[in-house]
C-alpha cells in the first residue's frame, strides 16, 4: 500500500505483471483505433526501447515491452520519426549516447526495421530552410527514406484560428500513411510529435476522412495516487525539466474521478481542446487523462514491491543530483527537489545497504572503496590496492561469492595484471597503473584459459543484473560504463579521489 512501511531488501520480488500489460495494453490501442473509424495517430513519449527507468520502478517490467506491445500489432503499425530542424542546425545531443538528434533518428530507424517494424517516413519539424535540416534531408531521401517538411506557425499553440487554416497546418506537407496506426516518436522531447500528429488529423479533416489522437505515456500512471511513490520517481527524473505530477482537474470535473496527470499536459488542453472542436466539430476528450493508452496502473501485482523499488529509484536519482552538482553540471534547486522527493516518499539513503558498506570500508582503510549488494542480499565490499581500484575489486570479489569461491583465492596473478598495468602507464600515458572494472574482467577471461576458477566466476557475470552498487567516491568512466553494460544500479558518494582540480 501506498503508506507501507519502507523494506530495505526485496529480493527477486516481482511487482509488475508483463504479459498482462502486453495483452491488455495492446487490446486498448486496437480499441481507440476502433473509436475513430480505423485510423489512429498516436504520440509516443518516453524511451520505446530500453525503458531501463520503468524496469526500476515497476519490477517485472521488461525494458522492451513498448517494442513488444507494437510488435502485437505489427501489421497494423506504421512508424513516423519527427525531429525539430532546429536541434538539427544546432547540432543537439543526445545525453545519453552523446550522438546528435539526426544521428539518432538514423540509429531509431534501423532498430525498428531490425524488430521487422515499418519506418514511413520522416517529419522534419519546424522548417525554415535550415541549411542543415536541407542537407539531412537529401541524406534521408538518397538514403531511401521519405521526408515531408512541417512549417512554424506564428502563434502556436494559442491562436486556434490561425493554426487551424491553409495558412497553419493547411501549409505543412501532409504524410502519406497506409496503416492503421501511425506511431509518431522523436529523438527527444521538443521534436514536434504532437503538432505532427494534430497537422494530419487537420489534413484528414480537409479530405473528408475520419482520423483520431491519443497519447501514450507510461509515466506518470493516471490511475495510481498522486503522491505513489512510482509516481514520485517519475518527478526525480525529470526534475532538471521542472515537471510536476498533479490531479487533471478537467478530468475530476468532467467524471468525478481522480486521476494524476502532469503539469505541462493540464495547462496545454484548453488550446489542444480548442484545436480538436475546430478540426471535428467536437473535441473526443473531456481531460488529458483521457487522451492516454498507458494500462501500465492496471498490471501491478505487488504495491509494495513497486513502493520499494521507486524508493530506492529516488534515492539514486538523489545521489546523481549530488554528483552532476560535484561536477558543475546540475545545480541546488535539483538537489533540493529531490530532497522533497524522497521525503515525500518515505525515502532515505538507508533504504541502501551499499552506501554505508562502502563508505564504512574506506573510513576503515582510508582509501576509496565500493560495495555490491547480490541477489541474496549479502554485500560484497572491495577496497583500493596497488593492483587494482575499489569498483574494479568489488566486482571482482562479487564475482567470488556469487560462484562460491573462497575470496582469498587468487583468480589473476600478477603476472596478468603487471603486463596491463605496464600497458597503461609506459605506453598509453596513464598516471594511474590500477586496473578499471573493464581491464579486471579482460584479466579475469584471459585467465581462464589456466585457472578454472576463473572461468566459473565470469559464468555469475549475468547474476550481477539490477544488483545495487555504491562508491565512496565518484568513479571514471571506464568504470561506471563498465557497471552500467553490467545492469549494476550504481550510486556514488559526490566526491572525487584525491584534491586535483582536473577529473577526467
Amino acid at each position: 500500500m501506498l503508506g507501507a512501511r519502507p523494506q530495505n531488501h526485496m529480493p527477486n520480488r516481482i511487482g509488475f505483471d508483463n504479459q498482462r500489460y502486453l495483452d491488455t495494453q495492446s487490446a486498448h490501442i486496437r480499441e481507440r483505433i476502433a473509436q475513430f473509424g480505423g485510423k489512429l495517430y498516436l504520440e509516443f513519449g518516453g524511451k520505446l526501447f530500453d525503458d531501463y527507468h520503468a524496469a526500476r520502478v515497476l519490477p517485472g517490467f521488461a525494458p522492451d515491452s513498448k517494442i513488444r506491445m507494437l510488435l502485437e500489432l505489427r501489421d497494423s503499425v506504421e512508424i513516423v520519426m519527427a525531429i525539430n530542424a532546429a536541434d538539427i542546425e544546432q547540432n543537439k545531443v543526445r545525453g545519453d549516447l552523446g550522438i546528435t538528434y539526426g544521428e539518432d533518428v538514423l540509429r531509431l530507424i534501423d532498430t525498428f526495421r531490425g524488430e521487422g517494424l515499418y519506418v514511413g517516413s520522416v517529419a522534419v519539424t519546424r522548417y525554415a530552410a535550415q541549411p542543415a535540416a536541407d542537407a539531412f534531408k537529401r541524406r534521408l531521401e538518397d538514403l531511401g527514406v521519405k521526408v515531408y517538411l512541417h512549417y512554424p506557425i506564428p502563434g502556436y499553440p494559442h491562436d486556434v484560428a490561425r493554426i487551424v487554416s491553409e495558412e497553419g497546418f493547411g501549409r505543412s506537407d501532409y504524410i502519406e500513411t497506409t496503416r492503421p496506426l501511425v506511431v509518431v516518436t522523436a529523438p527527444g522531447p521538443g521534436s514536434g510529435k504532437m503538432a505532427t500528429c494534430l497537422s494530419q488529423l487537420y489534413h484528414h479533416h480537409v479530405r473528408g476522412e475520419r482520423a483520431g489522437y491519443a497519447k501514450f505515456e507510461t509515466f506518470p500512471i493516471w490511475n495510481l495516487p498522486l503522491k505513489h511513490p512510482v509516481n514520485l520517481a517519475y518527478e526525480a527524473a525529470t526534475a532538471d525539466l521542472n515537471d510536476v505530477n498533479m490531479i487533471d482537474p478537467f478530468h475530476l470535473q468532467a467524471h468525478g474521478e481522480t486521476t494524476v496527470n502532469y503539469n505541462r499536459d493540464v495547462e496545454v488542453f484548453p488550446v489542444l481542446q480548442a484545436i480538436f472542436e475546430q478540426i471535428m466539430g467536437e473535441s473526443p476528450y473531456k481531460s488529458p487523462t483521457d487522451m492516454g493508452v498507458n494500462m501500465a496502473g492496471n498490471c501491478i501485482v505487488d504495491d509494495e514491491a513497486v513502493c520499494a523499488a521507486a524508493r530506492q529509484e529516488i534515492v539514486r536519482r538523489y545521489y546523481a543530483a549530488l554528483c552532476d552538482r560535484r561536477r558543475g553540471q546540475g545545480s541546488d534547486e535539483i538537489v533540493y527537489k529531490l530532497e522533497l522527493l524522497m521525503k515525500q516518499a518515505q525515502a532515505n539513503p538507508e533504504l541502501r545497504p551499499v552506501i554505508a558498506a562502502a563508505e564504512g570500508r574506506e573510513e576503515e582503510t582510508g582509501e576509496p572503496a565500493a560495495a555490491i549488494r547480490l541477489p541474496d542480499g549479502r554485500v560484497i565490499t572491495g577496497g583500493t590496492s596497488e593492483l587494482m581500484g575499489a569498483a574494479a575489486a568489488a566486482l571482482l570479489n562479487a564475482l567470488k561469492a556469487l560462484a562460491g569461491i573462497d575470496r582469498k583465492e587468487h583468480l589473476i596473478s600478477r603476472e596478468a595484471i603487471e603486463p596491463i598495468q605496464g600497458l597503461k602507464v609506459d605506453h598509453l600515458g596513464s598516471r594511474n597503473p590500477r586496473l578499471h572494472s573493464d581491464e579486471v574482467l579482460i584479466a579475469l577471461a584471459i585467465s581462464t584459459a589456466t585457472v578454472p576458477l576463473a572461468a566459473q566466476a565470469l559464468d555469475s557475470l549475468d547474476k550481477l543484473r539490477d544488483c545495487e552498487a555504491h562508491s565512496s567516491v565518484i568513479l571514471t568512466a571506464a568504470d561506471s560504463g563498465t557497471y552500467s553494460k553490467l545492469g549494476l544500479r550504481l550510486t556514488c558518494t559526490p566526491r572525487y579521489q584525491g584534491s586535483q582540480l582536473y577529473h577526467k
